[in-house]
């Protein structure tokens, strides 16, 4: 790999609402919260919480308030909880409990948000704006998720300039950063290059995050070459949790442990202790009864059965 510009990279946690809003068990809060807490102690500086949604869509994220509450009054206050907020109503309830930081979503495929929340790519983002304004208002942060980025299931393989046109959007809402995602695993390095690349001149690299799926295999290539175009933040799951609901039985988000190993074989500063990490994946994979699928813990635990 050619000479990194800098050393210091940036991880964002989601394993305990992208990856657990995907599983099929249902947890207690006490289950959730402990999982959380085990992550805290790792050094993570950033990590998801939950999702401010309904009930009825997502079971999973059903105790959202109950769990950020518990959280930020018994857990490290100087950390990043985020939220995501798919509405209005999702962020009156997130500001109900004193929410600081939300994440917002779109793709770049209407075919894919027209099947996830019926309406097109321009439309959301017209339901976002109210979100948007009533949080800057309130002081609360704002981070972007982009769906679909290199390809999407229902339209195959989207053009960076569709990612190009959201990414413009989304910064015009007023987020701190973006989220950058390749939902279905598709994305190759050589396509990741070129993207990036092509946005390189546009936007604030200090402001993107890349968000991989591991689904055939290419995770920690991407995340190698999106190194290579200055892209220092990398959202992961510890464990490997979440599915990828598009493609039966692949897997999802690339496991935060294969991302440090990664990581610490070019001695990057990223502030994360790899064994708590592993012993807070260990924990939340029994409780949800649940192979992992990151090559590093699966090599570990398999040592460990000897």
């Amino acid at each position: 790999m050619s000479k990194l510009t800098q050393n210091k990279v940036k991880l964002v946690e989601v394993g305990a609402r992208d990856g657990l809003q995907n599983e099929k068990t249902n947890l207690a809060t006490e289950v959730k919260f402990e999982y959380i807490k085990r992550l805290t102690e790792t050094g993570l500086k950033n990590i998801e919480v939950t999702s401010f949604v309904s009930p009825k869509a997502i079971p999973q994220m059903g105790d959202s308030k109950e769990l950020y509450k518990r959280v930020v009054s018994e857990l490290n206050p100087d950390l990043n909880y985020p939220c995501l907020v798919p509405n209005m109503k999702g962020y009156e309830a997130a500001k109900s409990v004193g929410i600081k930081e939300i994440a917002l979503f779109s793709a770049t495929s209407n075919e894919f948000t027209k099947k996830n929340i019926n309406c097109t790519v321009e439309e959301s983002f017209q339901r976002m704006t109210d979100v948007a304004t009533e949080a800057k208002k309130d002081g609360v942060r704002l981070r972007g998720y982009i769906s679909t980025a290199f390809g999407c299931p229902y339209a195959g393989h989207m053009p960076v300039e569709a990612l190009d046109n959201v990414l413009e959007h989304f910064f015009n809402l007023g987020v701190y950063e973006v989220s950058i995602g390749d939902t279905i695993g598709v994305a190759n390095p050589n396509q990741v290059d070129e993207y990036l690349k092509a946005l390189k001149g546009k936007y604030d690299f200090n402001k993107i995050a890349m968000h991989f799926h591991d689904t055939r295999g290419m995770a920690v290539a991407n995340i190698l070459k999106s190194l290579e175009n200055d892209i220092f933040i990398y959202d992961a799951s510890s464990g490997g949790l979440g599915g990828c609901p598009y493609a039966k039985g692949a897997t999802g988000n690339v496991a935060t442990e294969d991302v440090l190993y990664l990581f610490n074989s070019y001695g990057l500063d990223h502030g994360v202790d790899l064994e708590k990490l592993v012993q807070a994946s260990r924990y939340i994979l029994n409780q949800i009864n649940k192979e992992t699928p990151s090559k590093y813990l699966t090599t570990l635990f398999k040592r460990d059965e000897k």
